[in-house]
């Protein structure tokens, strides 16, 4: 482990609340040098309040086109002359849809946050995390690995989270920079409520034949979720596996966090296709019929 944090900065994406919150503070804690992205000035007054006078703030939608513009000229202020040890890509939206029904609209705006913006923020930094020879994070979801009924607009963003993450490894490792994705299981975030209020309100647009085809289904896979939830780990537990990524001479190329992640690792590695669909839907309550073989 490279415990020594003195002179180190990490960058971390969507600090308002959740994971991203929970890593800044816990990093501030240990006293690295932490610099938080937020949307609005309300929140970054929230985490100020809550960490040290070193954390730093500032203003990020990374959707946005002059919000990067601004960053980027803010992060270089920030940073002078100096590298940045780590950037931890948090930020990200998600809501559920079938797939015959959803707006394409919210869906590019999915993928704007959750992969190109998530990119454009990497570009940014990656001149200053190769000074440091430091590292990239990015957090991904057992969404990932195991595809549920109207999850695939968000299943999709982090496959494609995952598959970029495994390519700037490969591409960075000459340089020294290392990637690690975490796979987060069920975590006790905002992100829960706040996608299934957009669910909700794209629900209530849709056309009646949505409710008509899909409205059972639907209405238990919010049920489900809402659920895991609750259940879920505490944001923390995410955070201190983040600070073995930053710390660790090795650190790991995937973390599965959470039992849930490990158990759908496994149910993606050992189980035939057919059989884990069906496995899959009778977790989630949708399905009871046996597999055909």
């Amino acid at each position: 482990m490279t415990n020594d944090v003195t002179g180190k900065t990490i960058l971390i994406t969507g600090t308002s609340t959740g994971i991203g919150r929970a890593t800044a503070l816990h990093l501030d804690q240990l006293g690295y040098q932490v610099i938080g992205t937020v949307r609005k000035e309300s929140d970054a007054q929230d985490i100020q309040e809550s960490a040290s006078s070193k954390l730093r703030v500032l203003l990020l939608d990374v959707a946005s086109p002059s919000d990067l513009f601004q960053f980027q000229e803010s992060l270089e202020q920030e940073l002078g002359n100096g590298g940045l040890w780590a950037l931890i890509n948090n930020a990200a939206i998600g809501f559920s849809s079938p797939l015959e029904f959803v707006a394409l609209d919210q869906f590019r705006q999915l993928f704007e946050v959750n992969l190109f913006g998530l990119l454009a923020v990497t570009q940014i930094c990656l001149p200053y995390i190769r000074q440091e020879q430091g590292r990239v994070i990015n957090i991904s979801s057992t969404a990932s690995i195991v595809i549920a009924p109207f999850h695939g607009p968000y299943s999709a963003a982090k496959i494609g989270l995952n598959a970029l993450s495994n390519a700037l490894r490969l591409e960075l490792r000459p340089f020294g920079i290392q990637v690690s994705v975490m796979v987060c299981g069920s975590v006790q975030t905002p992100i829960w409520d706040k996608g299934g209020a957009l669910a909700r309100h794209l629900w209530e647009e849709q056309p009646p034949e949505a409710t008509q085809l899909y409205g059972a289904q639907y209405a238990q896979l919010g049920s489900f979720f809402e659920q895991m939830g609750h259940k879920g780990l505490p944001p923390k537990k995410v955070a201190e596996t983040i600070d073995h990524a930053l710390s660790s001479k090795q650190p790991k190329q995937t973390y599965y966090i959470g039992r849930d992640a490990q158990q759908f690792r496994l149910l993606n590695k050992l189980v035939p296709e057919r059989l884990r669909d069906w496995l899959i839907l009778r977790i989630i309550g949708l399905d009871t019929q046996s597999p055909r073989p």
